[in-house]
């Protein structure tokens, strides 16, 4: 039974084991921002997914993945009528049409999992 004020959810040991790998190899740096425990580590998780989810939500129909390649994202901005190339320079993400590292065009490639699981594993963070 949990803690008053807490829940508790049943996940696949597989599940549970991928998430308890990852946060003892990154354990020192998620410790720097706040994230003292394991379940502190998956309680940070999902709050950046639903983040990420909103971010998706709200830019969706505004924005759509047209193709990624290696260094690259092109994306269709439905508001400028525009098409938007987002890539891979000097380690961060630059947007060719906004000319900026941090426009929506940026956070919306970062807000696709198959993209960000890439960027991750590349070390290139979403400035925040």
């Amino acid at each position: 039974m949990p803690k008053p004020g807490f829940k508790s959810i049943t996940v696949s040991e597989t599940v549970y084991d991928r998430f308890q790998e990852v946060y003892q190899k990154n354990k020192a740096g998620l410790a720097m921002k706040g994230v003292n425990s394991f379940s502190g580590y998956v309680t940070y998780m999902l709050e950046e997914s639903m983040q990420k989810d909103k971010t998706f939500a709200r830019y969706a129909p505004k924005i759509e993945k047209i193709s990624v390649d290696d260094d690259r994202v092109i994306l269709k901005d439905n508001i400028k009528n525009r098409i938007a190339e987002v890539a891979v320079q000097r380690g961060e993400l630059f947007c060719q049409l906004c000319d900026e590292k941090d426009c929506v065009h940026v956070g919306f490639v970062f807000s696709l999992p198959d993209v960000y699981e890439v960027l991750n594993a590349r070390g290139i963070k979403h400035p925040k």
